[in-house]
């Protein structure tokens, strides 16, 4: 067994723990191994080890990869998405997490149009109100997924967020526990099933479950530090 494939396999115990906890069925829970700045070859062990799907934040680098690698696996794009970026995204990627502003939704919604699809995407909350973060302000979501969820070329998801880091990954459960009950006042408020919650990230992604997370967004404890 390769190094990825051992941390791969933690990281799947782990999320299979904290679904035992809280008596989550683990498979309602898919990993996304974030491989931002990580060469083809150490993507291809990980999929050698039954990973299939893959998280990537800049789009050269995206494309590059897509391209060597193929697409029998699943492509997110997991970080901020620029406006004028849309159309290459669209064209790249099965689900994009950081939706964050009608502007961007639109050129996505557009951009999807002539490849007849329809985009996957979740909308990204800033949950703490930090300025370094993308994200729309919680009492804000509702007008944003309002007004996204009638553009025809995309659908949304779900929702994703980024909290502080904390030493302590117990001090960054309020913050997953608020965006599961944003998504509960969402779903009253619009009919939408909103499936999914993309939070939790290698330092915090067992409490990230326990608070209902359905996709978790892991680096580090599979590929270890970045370059």
């Amino acid at each position: 067994m390769t190094h990825i494939a051992q941390n791969l396999e933690e990281v799947r115990t782990t999320i299979a723990a904290a679904c035992r906890k809280v008596g989550r069925d683990p498979a309602g829970v898919r990993l996304v191994a974030v491989s931002k700045t990580v060469d083809a070859e150490r993507v291809r062990a990980a999929m050698a080890a039954g990973q299939d799907i893959f998280g990537e934040n800049y789009l050269q680098e995206a494309k590059d990869k897509i391209t060597a690698l193929g697409r029998q696996v699943s492509w997110h794009l997991v970080g901020h998405l620029q406006t004028n970026k849309a159309k290459q995204a669209a064209e790249l990627f099965d689900l994009i997490h950081a939706v964050d502003r009608l502007k961007l939704a639109r050129a996505l919604s557009a951009a999807a149009a002539p490849l007849n699809k329809v985009q996957d995407i979740l909308i990204q909350v800033n949950q703490a109100g930090e300025d370094t973060k993308s994200g729309v302000a919680p009492e804000a979501a509702a007008d944003l997924l309002k007004d996204v969820a009638q553009l025809p070329h995309l659908r949304v998801m779900g929702l994703m967020t980024m909290p502080p880091w904390f030493a302590d990954p117990e001090v960054a459960r309020p913050f997953f526990k608020a965006l599961r009950e944003l998504r509960e006042r969402l779903r009253d408020l619009t009919g939408l099933p909103l499936p999914e919650l993309s939070m939790g990230m290698s330092g915090d992604y067992a409490v990230a479950v326990e608070e209902g997370a359905t996709l978790v967004r892991v680096g580090t404890a599979i590929f270890g530090h970045r370059r």
